[in-house]
């Protein structure tokens, strides 16, 4: 399989919220960021360069947002992951576009890789 010129790289930040409109209201008004709702649990934003997203499905991260990497071979990936140290904080899972999991790295801190369907 030949990679992509997005394999392995940060490729999206996702913000838990406990309010989805009044992160869009705050983020928008600030810094004038647009936004795309996929249902009342999530919902997508553009700062004009890079995308994330606003979810209710996680909890408020009081430390910061969760960094998503991409990944062409996501089961690869997890792998290399464990090989590597890292701890697998929720297995492989489906959303609407793709697959992907959430690791702890050595220091604790949580990521996902994502992967299309």
């Amino acid at each position: 399989m030949t990679a992509t010129d997005s394999d392995r790289r940060i490729d999206y930040v996702e913000f838990g919220v406990a309010d989805i409109a009044r992160a869009k209201a705050f983020y928008g008004g600030a810094f004038g960021w647009t936004f795309t709702d996929y249902g009342p649990e999530y919902c997508e934003f553009s700062d004009g360069r890079m995308k994330g997203g606003f979810t209710t499905l996680t909890p408020p991260r009081p430390g910061g947002p969760l960094v998503v990497l991409y990944g062409d071979d996501l089961a690869d990936l997890l792998r290399r992951v464990e090989a590597a140290g890292g701890t697998i904080a929720r297995p492989v899972f489906e959303f609407p576009g793709g697959r992907r999991f959430h690791f702890l790295d050595p220091d604790g801190y949580e990521l996902a890789v994502w992967s299309v369907a």
